[in-house]
Protein backbone atom coordinates (compact mmCIF):
# COMPACT_ATOMS: atom_id res chain seq x y z
CA UNK A 1 0.00 0.00 0.00
CA UNK A 2 1.37 3.02 -0.58
CA UNK A 3 1.70 6.33 1.65
CA UNK A 4 -0.44 9.01 1.91
CA UNK A 5 2.38 11.34 1.00
CA UNK A 6 5.34 9.98 -0.72
CA UNK A 7 8.42 12.03 -2.15
CA UNK A 8 11.12 10.74 -3.96
CA UNK A 9 14.37 12.25 -5.21
CA UNK A 10 13.42 16.03 -4.40
CA UNK A 11 14.92 18.71 -5.30
CA UNK A 12 14.39 22.56 -4.38
CA UNK A 13 15.42 25.75 -3.88
CA UNK A 14 15.69 29.41 -4.12
CA UNK A 15 15.96 30.62 -7.94
CA UNK A 16 19.53 29.35 -8.50
CA UNK A 17 20.59 28.40 -4.99
CA UNK A 18 20.01 24.04 -4.49
CA UNK A 19 18.96 23.31 -0.78
CA UNK A 20 17.38 19.97 -1.21
CA UNK A 21 18.92 16.91 -2.89
CA UNK A 22 17.04 13.61 -3.34
CA UNK A 23 15.28 13.99 -0.05
CA UNK A 24 12.75 10.90 -0.19
CA UNK A 25 10.34 10.73 2.93
CA UNK A 26 7.26 8.63 3.51
CA UNK A 27 4.65 9.83 5.56
CA UNK A 28 1.47 7.51 6.95
CA UNK A 29 -2.11 8.49 6.48
CA UNK A 30 -1.92 9.33 10.40
CA UNK A 31 0.78 9.80 13.00
CA UNK A 32 3.18 12.63 13.98
CA UNK A 33 6.51 12.93 12.10
CA UNK A 34 9.41 15.41 12.87
CA UNK A 35 11.66 16.73 10.48
CA UNK A 36 14.52 17.37 12.56
CA UNK A 37 18.21 19.35 11.65
CA UNK A 38 20.60 22.30 12.66
CA UNK A 39 20.09 25.58 11.02
CA UNK A 40 20.33 25.72 6.87
CA UNK A 41 19.33 22.24 7.07
CA UNK A 42 16.47 22.59 4.83
CA UNK A 43 13.84 21.58 6.75
CA UNK A 44 11.38 24.74 5.98
CA UNK A 45 12.79 24.43 2.29
CA UNK A 46 11.16 20.87 2.19
CA UNK A 47 8.08 22.21 4.16
CA UNK A 48 7.36 25.07 1.24
CA UNK A 49 7.75 22.44 -1.17
CA UNK A 50 5.30 20.08 0.05
CA UNK A 51 2.81 23.16 0.75
CA UNK A 52 3.48 24.50 -2.94
CA UNK A 53 5.47 27.88 -2.22
CA UNK A 54 8.20 26.61 -3.29
CA UNK A 55 8.86 24.86 -6.83
CA UNK A 56 9.85 21.68 -7.54
CA UNK A 57 12.68 20.87 -9.51
CA UNK A 58 13.03 17.28 -9.92
CA UNK A 59 11.67 14.24 -7.97
CA UNK A 60 8.05 12.75 -7.09
CA UNK A 61 5.53 13.79 -5.03
CA UNK A 62 2.10 12.06 -4.41
CA UNK A 63 0.16 13.18 -1.82
CA UNK A 64 -3.30 10.81 -1.29
CA UNK A 65 -2.90 8.87 -4.21
CA UNK A 66 -2.37 12.13 -6.67
CA UNK A 67 0.83 14.06 -8.10
CA UNK A 68 0.64 17.01 -6.90
CA UNK A 69 4.44 18.29 -8.06
CA UNK A 70 2.39 20.72 -10.71
CA UNK A 71 -0.49 22.45 -8.41
CA UNK A 72 -0.68 25.71 -7.06
CA UNK A 73 -0.84 26.13 -3.48
CA UNK A 74 -4.36 26.75 -3.30
CA UNK A 75 -5.26 23.33 -5.22
CA UNK A 76 -3.18 21.55 -2.18
CA UNK A 77 -4.48 23.44 -0.02
CA UNK A 78 -8.45 22.24 -1.33
CA UNK A 79 -7.27 18.60 -1.31
CA UNK A 80 -6.04 18.48 2.44
CA UNK A 81 -2.47 19.88 3.35
CA UNK A 82 -3.04 22.68 5.92
CA UNK A 83 0.51 24.77 6.73
CA UNK A 84 1.41 26.72 9.44
CA UNK A 85 4.55 28.60 8.62
CA UNK A 86 7.09 29.46 11.16
CA UNK A 87 6.59 33.43 10.46
CA UNK A 88 3.98 35.73 9.92
CA UNK A 89 1.20 32.93 10.52
CA UNK A 90 -1.56 35.29 11.35
CA UNK A 91 -3.01 38.44 10.11
CA UNK A 92 -2.46 40.68 12.54
CA UNK A 93 -4.81 43.84 11.46
CA UNK A 94 -7.53 41.35 11.42
CA UNK A 95 -9.62 40.20 14.26
CA UNK A 96 -9.29 36.23 15.90
CA UNK A 97 -12.54 35.81 14.57
CA UNK A 98 -11.26 37.05 11.03
CA UNK A 99 -8.78 35.09 10.73
CA UNK A 100 -10.43 31.95 11.61
CA UNK A 101 -12.83 33.23 8.75
CA UNK A 102 -9.65 32.82 6.54
CA UNK A 103 -9.33 29.57 7.38
CA UNK A 104 -12.63 28.24 6.65
CA UNK A 105 -12.57 29.86 2.91
CA UNK A 106 -12.64 26.52 1.27
CA UNK A 107 -14.39 23.66 3.62
CA UNK A 108 -17.62 26.08 5.27
CA UNK A 109 -18.12 23.62 8.18
CA UNK A 110 -19.75 25.22 11.49
CA UNK A 111 -19.16 22.40 13.80
CA UNK A 112 -15.41 23.26 12.81
CA UNK A 113 -15.27 26.30 14.54
CA UNK A 114 -16.69 24.98 17.79
CA UNK A 115 -14.12 21.68 17.71
CA UNK A 116 -11.29 24.29 17.28
CA UNK A 117 -12.44 26.36 19.66
CA UNK A 118 -12.41 23.02 22.00
CA UNK A 119 -9.14 22.62 21.41
CA UNK A 120 -8.06 26.30 22.57
CA UNK A 121 -10.49 27.68 24.43
CA UNK A 122 -8.21 30.84 25.18
CA UNK A 123 -9.27 31.95 21.56
CA UNK A 124 -13.18 31.96 22.24
CA UNK A 125 -12.12 34.96 24.60
CA UNK A 126 -10.73 36.61 22.24
CA UNK A 127 -12.90 36.45 18.83
CA UNK A 128 -12.93 40.12 18.50
CA UNK A 129 -9.24 40.96 19.40
CA UNK A 130 -6.86 41.98 16.63
CA UNK A 131 -4.50 38.70 15.94
CA UNK A 132 -2.00 40.95 16.61
CA UNK A 133 -2.52 41.81 19.90
CA UNK A 134 -2.33 38.05 21.02
CA UNK A 135 1.06 36.42 22.69
CA UNK A 136 3.09 34.52 21.30
CA UNK A 137 1.48 31.12 22.18
CA UNK A 138 -1.88 32.51 21.71
CA UNK A 139 -0.98 33.41 17.89
CA UNK A 140 0.38 29.45 17.53
CA UNK A 141 -2.76 28.46 18.63
CA UNK A 142 -4.82 30.98 16.22
CA UNK A 143 -2.39 29.67 13.20
CA UNK A 144 -3.15 26.26 14.02
CA UNK A 145 -6.95 26.37 14.52
CA UNK A 146 -7.58 28.60 11.44
CA UNK A 147 -5.21 25.56 9.39
CA UNK A 148 -7.36 22.86 10.98
CA UNK A 149 -10.50 24.65 9.74
CA UNK A 150 -9.59 23.72 6.64
CA UNK A 151 -10.34 20.06 7.30
CA UNK A 152 -7.04 19.04 6.43
CA UNK A 153 -5.99 15.58 6.33
CA UNK A 154 -2.77 16.44 6.59
CA UNK A 155 -1.22 19.43 8.79
CA UNK A 156 2.24 21.22 8.48
CA UNK A 157 3.42 22.96 11.23
CA UNK A 158 7.16 24.96 11.14
CA UNK A 159 8.39 25.30 14.20
CA UNK A 160 5.08 25.66 16.20
CA UNK A 161 6.68 26.47 19.68
CA UNK A 162 9.28 29.37 18.64
CA UNK A 163 8.81 32.53 20.98
CA UNK A 164 6.47 30.54 22.96
CA UNK A 165 5.78 30.87 27.02
CA UNK A 166 7.07 26.64 28.23
CA UNK A 167 3.13 26.84 30.04
CA UNK A 168 1.38 27.10 26.65
CA UNK A 169 3.90 24.85 24.59
CA UNK A 170 2.65 21.96 26.99
CA UNK A 171 -0.91 22.98 25.80
CA UNK A 172 0.06 22.43 22.15
CA UNK A 173 1.98 19.67 22.54
CA UNK A 174 -1.03 17.87 23.39
CA UNK A 175 -3.47 19.43 21.28
CA UNK A 176 -0.94 18.41 18.21
CA UNK A 177 -0.60 14.69 19.88
CA UNK A 178 -4.14 14.25 20.06
CA UNK A 179 -4.29 15.33 16.30
CA UNK A 180 -1.70 12.79 15.35
CA UNK A 181 -4.08 10.19 16.37
CA UNK A 182 -6.51 11.39 13.73
CA UNK A 183 -4.80 12.62 10.94
CA UNK A 184 -1.06 12.97 9.03
CA UNK A 185 1.11 15.81 11.13
CA UNK A 186 4.41 16.61 9.76
CA UNK A 187 6.57 18.83 12.36
CA UNK A 188 9.45 21.02 11.84
CA UNK A 189 10.77 21.49 15.61
CA UNK A 190 14.20 22.57 17.74
CA UNK A 191 12.69 21.46 21.47
CA UNK A 192 13.82 17.25 20.37
CA UNK A 193 11.80 16.05 23.31
CA UNK A 194 8.77 18.22 22.21
CA UNK A 195 9.37 16.41 18.37
CA UNK A 196 9.59 13.33 20.11
CA UNK A 197 6.82 13.12 21.97
CA UNK A 198 3.92 14.31 19.06
CA UNK A 199 6.41 12.28 15.76
CA UNK A 200 6.12 8.52 15.76
CA UNK A 201 8.84 8.71 13.03
CA UNK A 202 11.70 11.15 12.06
CA UNK A 203 13.72 12.40 9.48
CA UNK A 204 16.81 14.04 9.59
CA UNK A 205 18.36 16.70 7.22
CA UNK A 206 22.19 17.38 7.19
CA UNK A 207 23.27 20.11 3.82
CA UNK A 208 19.65 19.34 2.30
CA UNK A 209 20.13 15.61 2.43
CA UNK A 210 18.45 12.73 4.82
CA UNK A 211 21.03 11.69 6.93
CA UNK A 212 18.90 9.78 9.62
CA UNK A 213 15.26 8.05 9.34
CA UNK A 214 13.71 5.75 11.36
CA UNK A 215 11.28 5.20 14.80
CA UNK A 216 11.88 8.43 16.93
CA UNK A 217 12.53 5.90 19.97
CA UNK A 218 14.97 4.10 17.89
CA UNK A 219 16.73 7.39 16.92
CA UNK A 220 16.73 8.79 20.13
CA UNK A 221 19.31 6.17 20.91
CA UNK A 222 21.05 6.60 18.02
CA UNK A 223 24.52 7.95 18.44
CA UNK A 224 25.03 10.39 15.77
CA UNK A 225 21.52 12.14 16.38
CA UNK A 226 23.19 14.92 18.61
CA UNK A 227 26.02 15.24 16.01
CA UNK A 228 23.84 16.32 12.95
CA UNK A 229 21.65 18.50 15.43
CA UNK A 230 24.78 20.53 17.10
CA UNK A 231 24.76 24.46 15.74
Amino acid sequence: MPEFLDIKYLDAGYRRSQVLFGVNIAIPLRGGVAILGRNGAGKSTLMKAIVGELPIWKGEVQFDGRDIKRCRTDERVRAGIGYVPQEHSVFARLSVRDNLAVGSVFHRDASAVDRVMGMFPKLGQRLDQPAGTLSGGERKMLAIARAMLGNPKLLLLDEPTEGVWIGVIEEITERLSELARDIAVIIVEQHLDLAMRIADHAYVLDRGRVALSGPSQQLRGDPRLLSYLAP
